[in-house]
C-alpha cells in the first residue's frame, strides 16, 4: 500500500492526514494483524511444541520398545538353552541308565553283611557285554520273572512295550521281581551240598564262604546236588537263613536256575549311605575252582 495516499475509512469518511495520526483502519488492521500474527505465532508454537513432544514421544517409545527388546531376546536365549541342557543331560542320563550304570536300592537282608537292607548300589551294565559272563563270586542284579517267580501273561501292546522301556533306561521302578544274590554256579558247574556243617562244592572244589557269609550261618541248612545248564546261574545270598535262592525253586519250572540273559548287570559298588561305601569284588575263594569246567573257563 501507498503511503502518499490516505486510506478510506470504513465509513467513507477521509481519514485524518496527520503524519503520526493513523488511520482508524490503520489502528485496526495493525492490531488485527498483530492479533492474527500472535495467534499464528502462538499456533506455529503449538505446532511445534506437539511435533517435538510426538517426536520425543516415538523416540521414546522406540527406546522403551528398543530396551525392552533387548532384554526379553536375551531372557528368551537363556530358557532356551537351560531347556536345551536339561534336555540334553536327560538323555545322557537315560543312555547311562540303559547301558552303562544303573542304581538300586537293596529290598531286603538276604545278602547281609556284604548287602544290608536300604543301601543303594551302582550296577555295572557293561561288565558282561560284548561276549561277557557272569563268573563263580559275581554278585548280580536279575529280572527273576520265569525263574524265582512265574512269568506273568501279558498282552503285546504299546503300553507293555513302553513299561519294559521305561524299567530298561530306569524311568519305572523295577519292581518286585527284581533280585540281587551271589553267583556260585555258572553254565556246566555241578554244585553240591551234604547238608549243615558241610562247604559247597563247585566241580568237587570245597568253597570257602566265611569272608562274606552272615556271622552264624552255614553254607546250607539243605542238602543238593545240581548241574547248572549251559547259559543260566546258580545264585544264592549271603544270609543264607534269610534267603531265598536257587535252593527254594528245585522244584519249580526252570529249577531255580537264573538265565544269564535276565542279568541286568553285575553289583559294583555301595554308594550310600556314606558309611558303608564299598567296591563288591570277586571273592578270593572262587580262585580254587579255576580249571574245573564252565564257561568262566572257556572263554
Amino acid at each position: 500500500m501507498s503511503t502518499h495516499e490516505p486510506p478510506a475509512d470504513r465509513d467513507g469518511c477521509p481519514a485524518p492526514t496527520g503524519a503520526d495520526s493513523p488511520t482508524r483502519s490503520a489502528v485496526v488492521s495493525a492490531g488485527a494483524s498483530a492479533d492474527r500474527s500472535a495467534d499464528r505465532v502462538a499456533a506455529d508454537a503449538a505446532d511445534a511444541g506437539e511435533r517435538a513432544a510426538g517426536t520425543a514421544g516415538t523416540a521414546g517409545t522406540a527406546g522403551d520398545a528398543g530396551i525392552a527388546e533387548d532384554t526379553e531376546e536375551p531372557a528368551r536365549s537363556r530358557s532356551r538353552d537351560l531347556l536345551l541342557l536339561t534336555g540334553v543331560c536327560l538323555f545322557v542320563l537315560l543312555l547311562v541308565n540303559a547301558f552303562v550304570a544303573r542304581p538300586f536300592s537293596v529290598p531286603s537282608a538276604s545278602m547281609e553283611n556284604s548287602l544290608r537292607p536300604g543301601d543303594r548300589l551302582i550296577v555295572n551294565k557293561l561288565s558282561y557285554a560284548f561276549g561277557g559272563h557272569p563268573e563263580r563270586g559275581d554278585v548280580v542284579v536279575f529280572d527273576g520273572t520265569g525263574s524265582f517267580l512265574r512269568k506273568p501273561v501279558e498282552r503285546d501292546g504299546f503300553w507293555t512295550g513302553l513299561r519294559s522301556f521305561g524299567r530298561t533306561v530306569g524311568l519305572v521302578p523295577a519292581g518286585d521281581t527284581v533280585y540281587v544274590k551271589r553267583v556260585i554256579g555258572v553254565g556246566g558247574d555241578r554244585v553240591t551240598s551234604a547238608g549243615p556243617g558241610h562247604p559247597i562244592t563247585v566241580n568237587g572244589v570245597p568253597v570257602d564262604e566265611s569272608a562274606y557269609l552272615a556271622p552264624g550261618d552255614e553254607p546250607s541248612a539243605v542238602a543238593f546236588d545240581v548241574v547248572v545248564p549251559a547259559g543260566k546261574l546258580w545264585v544264592m545270598g549271603d544270609h543264607r537263613t534269610a534267603s531265598r535262592d536257587s535252593r527254594d525253586h528245585l522244584g519249580e519250572p526252570g529249577g531255580g536256575f537264573v538265565p544269564e540273559a535276565r542279568v541286568i548287570g553285575r553289583a559294583a559298588w555301595v554308594v550310600y549311605p556314606v558309611g558303608h561305601w564299598s567296591s563288591l569284588d570277586r571273592p578270593a575263594a572262587f580262585a580254587a575252582t579255576g580249571g574245573t569246567g564252565g564257561h568262566g573257563d572257556q572263554r
